[in-house]
């Protein structure tokens, strides 16, 4: 797909409905973390920079089309105003116009956009109100492009439409990593479940040369090459479905790494007695918790031939000392490599950012998402409404 970007529009004097995503966490009255403010900075300042009013179309939680108080926008403006460093102008949809008019240049919010009945039923009657709103429509929220509502689809196809630097950002490195990578491409796909990964891993299987599955999902892929897996995490009735995965694989020329040896224990808690065995020797009374040296040991020299990595999903019990092993290693190596410019590293997914910052490796990633539902549905090959409507 082709979209523009600011850079290809004159925003001199105009008005920008930018759509962007602030649903942060709130505790005690204050924002807890501002990362989701703090990356739409550059595309805010951009538009003021470039003479336009930014007018911030955002949704705060799931007020399912009604007003609820506890989820009013209003809660980020000390964060945004802090992040940006200009005040920020807020008001409801129903004074937005009267509001705008007198901000030229100046930062809007309007209120929670999921206050109104139509946002998620992707009202052309919504989009249109909004659309009246401003000259230029701009999507910096790649995290809500997966859902065809009216602030991110049908309002894209009433304005002249263009990608947020965040968004730009986003789909540049899923093109970097998926469309035309640099070849030998590895994904990692770890997490709980292989139920909730179905369509990732099958369209994975197609385009990249190494798969790691890891985590909870080995287990099952593991019993179903007639492993025993004892008290482990595991889908049992998906046996032929991971068997098709690793048939497809190899008619695809995609090489599965799955766990050769495991870190095993009786009891899922922190610093549990535990042992390291092989993939097929787990005992009826224990629970695999994490890849075992020998599998960290491959996944490495994986990644030292690899030139493009996708991460999705941690490979063992993170959270768990010392069943942190085989992701923090195997983090760091990509990390390492993407340092030295050898490897071009994109990862995503809420437990995944949790991960690779308790590696201490996020930061030498060439790019991390934090999208969660919008990046795995990139990565599963389908198409994101809020995308499509930018294409050129």
């Amino acid at each position: 797909m082709n979209w523009k970007t600011l850079d290809d529009l004159d925003l001199l004097g105009k008005r920008v409905l930018t759509r962007v995503d602030i649903n942060v966490p709130v505790e005690n009255g204050l924002v807890s973390d501002t990362t989701r403010i703090d990356r739409i900075v550059p595309t805010v300042r951009h538009i003021l920079q470039a003479g336009g009013t930014p007018v911030l179309i955002a949704h705060f939680g799931r007020p399912k089309g009604k007003p609820v108080p506890e989820m009013s926008l209003k809660v980020t403006l000390p964060a945004l105003e802090a992040a940006l460093g200009v005040p920020v102008k807020f008001t409801t949809l129903d004074e937005a116009h009267e509001t705008i008019a007198f901000a030229k240049n100046q930062v809007v919010l309007i209120e929670n956009i999921r206050f109104e009945p139509g946002e998620e039923a992707n009202d052309p009657a919504l989009a249109q109100r909004l659309a009246n709103l401003g000259d230029i429509y701009c999507n910096d929220a790649f995290s809500a492009a997966h859902r065809a509502h009216a602030s991110t689809e049908a309002l894209a196809r009433l304005r002249p439409a263009c990608a947020g630097r965040l968004m730009a950002e986003e789909l540049d490195a899923l093109e970097a990593a998926l469309g035309a990578p640099q070849r030998p491409v590895v994904a990692v796909v770890g997490g709980a479940k292989v139920s909730s990964k179905l369509d990732l891993l099958g369209n994975l299987v197609g385009k990249v040369d190494h798969l790691v599955i890891g985590g909870g999902m080995a287990n099952t892929f593991l019993a179903a090459l007639g492993h025993d897996v004892g008290k482990s995490l595991c889908e049992h009735d998906l046996a032929n479905t991971a068997r098709s995965i690793l048939a497809n694989a190899e008619i695809s020329g995609c090489e599965i790494i799955l766990p050769s040896d495991v870190v095993v224990a009786r009891s899922f808690a922190a610093n549990a007695d535990h042992k390291t065995v092989e993939a097929n020797a787990c005992s009826a009374d224990a629970m695999i918790l994490d890849a075992g040296p020998e599998t960290i040991a491959q996944i490495g020299a994986c990644f030292a031939q690899a030139r493009t990595l996708i991460w999705n999903g941690p490979l063992g019990a993170f959270e768990l000392v010392p069943f942190d092993r085989a992701t923090n290693t195997a983090a760091q190596a990509a990390a390492t490599l993407t340092k030295m410019g050898k490897l071009i590293s994109v990862a995503g997914g809420g437990d995944t950012v949790a991960a690779l910052n308790q590696a201490g490796a996020a930061e030498d990633f060439t790019y991390i998402s934090t999208a969660g539902g919008a990046f795995l549905e990139w990565m599963e090959g389908k198409d994101l409404p809020g995308v499509a409507a930018l294409s050129t």
